[in-house]
């Protein structure tokens, strides 16, 4: 079982790295609600993340991973994944 957990600090990195957006740490950890749209990442920049996600976990995320709203919701959904190691 994968006990690895996302934090806030590498979704920002991974929203850099995979959609070319630079979000401040703290402003995503503070704004944790807001949707992704708010920082300009659009569901295609999600999907990007989701498969650096899944090829550093070599795991399948849900379907319905890109379609995650806020950071939080993804973020959740990520780690109960990691945490169910499905």
């Amino acid at each position: 079982m994968i006990t690895a957990e996302v934090t806030v600090d590498e979704l920002a990195v991974l929203m850099k790295k995979a959609a070319g957006i630079t979000v401040d740490p703290q402003e995503l950890k503070q704004a944790a609600e807001s949707p992704f749209d708010s920082f300009g990442l659009d569901s295609l920049g999600l999907l990007g993340i989701v498969g650096e996600l899944e090829n550093r976990y070599g795991l399948s995320f849900p379907p319905d991973s890109e379609r995650c709203r806020s950071p939080r919701e993804f973020l959740d959904l990520v780690n109960s994944t990691l945490k169910a190691g499905a």
